[in-house]
């Protein structure tokens, strides 16, 4: 079966893609988000999916499930920064003054495509950020966000498509906050993720610029237990393919790529010692990036000049054992 159908949660609309071995649901009225990837073969959660009852939780912190966009990634030293004599006031919502996570939360979404072919079967959405008063209070160069997601098989793929719509160059970075399961037997898992470097944070966790090694993540490229880690770890990734290996004692495993060119940065988060879910976090900025001394090279900042579009993409893959 590769279909779309429409169901809802909580009085949303979502649509559900199927495959003989995934169901993929997304909710364009809420942030557009995947909140739920479901292993049909073994019929379990590949990703955190939030309960019918958990609605105001979700509403307040949407990137606590699924495959949330972060459009920008990571933190912002109190919220500021100035791009082109333009300046960028996002909110401060963090603990220290700082903001957090990017002006992506609740959109609405509009559907404007879906496919079904013999392959598989595809959904895409759009938001202008025009649409969104708030959003061009902080963020004031208008874009156009288009975003498809296409399910062949056991493999969903990801492509956002920006484009700048504005008269001047806009400052852009995007990541996702993928919360994988590992169903409270983290001792199980193992993460192989190519990566050389520890990105040093301050205090209120925003880079310094200095660059230290690996030291206790040192099997990371090789090969990394779950069991007893304990993280909120920027990582820069190494030259090549931008693959993070999620593999089970039994053989089963995830694929998590990112398109190298762009998403030079991964985030590791537990949420406190392993347990439950392990955060996978590919970003195309380094946090705080606009206010770094090279904020495209050192940062990753992506210069979007006016008309200008970009396709960012990523890509989930299941390997049964």
């Amino acid at each position: 079966m590769k279909q779309v159908t429409k169901e809802h949660w909580n009085g949303y609309d979502t649509y559900v893609l199927h495959s003989p071995e995934l169901e993929v649901t997304m909710i364009p009225r809420l942030g557009n988000n995947i909140i739920s990837v479901r292993d049909l073969k073994l019929n379990r959660d590949i990703v955190r999916r939030p309960a019918e009852e958990e609605l105001a939780f979700y509403l307040q912190k949407p990137y606590h499930f699924g495959l949330p966009i972060l459009i920008p990634p990571g933190r912002i030293r109190k919220g500021q920064f100035e791009f082109d004599g333009i300046s960028y006031p996002f909110d401060r919502n963090t603990a220290n003054d700082n903001h957090i996570h990017g002006l992506h939360r609740n959109q609405a979404w509009c559907c404007s495509d879906i496919e079904e072919d013999e392959d598989g079967c595809s959904v895409t959405t759009e938001l202008l950020t025009e649409s969104d008063p708030h959003w061009m209070e902080q963020f004031p160069i208008p874009l156009r966000l288009e975003m498809t997601y296409r399910l062949q098989g056991p493999i969903l793929s990801q492509t956002l498509q920006v484009t700048n719509l504005g008269e001047k160059a806009a400052p852009f970075g995007l990541g996702y906050h993928t919360w994988f399961m590992v169903d409270g037997e983290p001792g199980r898992w193992s993460l192989k993720l190519p990566v050389n470097g520890v990105y040093e944070q301050d205090a209120e966790q925003l880079p310094t610029g200095v660059i230290t090694p690996l030291n206790d993540l040192e099997q990371l490229p090789s090969g990394l237990s779950l069991k007893g880690t304990n993280l909120d770890t920027l990582l820069r990734a190494s030259e090549g393919p931008a693959e993070a290996l999620l593999t089970r004692d039994d053989g089963y495993q995830i694929h998590y790529t990112a398109d190298e060119h762009y998403f030079k940065y991964w985030v590791l988060y537990t949420k406190g010692e392993c347990d439950q879910y392990f955060c996978i976090e590919p970003y195309t900025w380094l946090p705080d990036a606009p206010n770094l001394p090279d904020p495209a090279g050192q940062g990753g900042l992506i210069r979007l000049e006016p008309r200008q579009s970009i396709s960012l993409k990523t890509q989930l893959y299941i390997q049964q054992p």
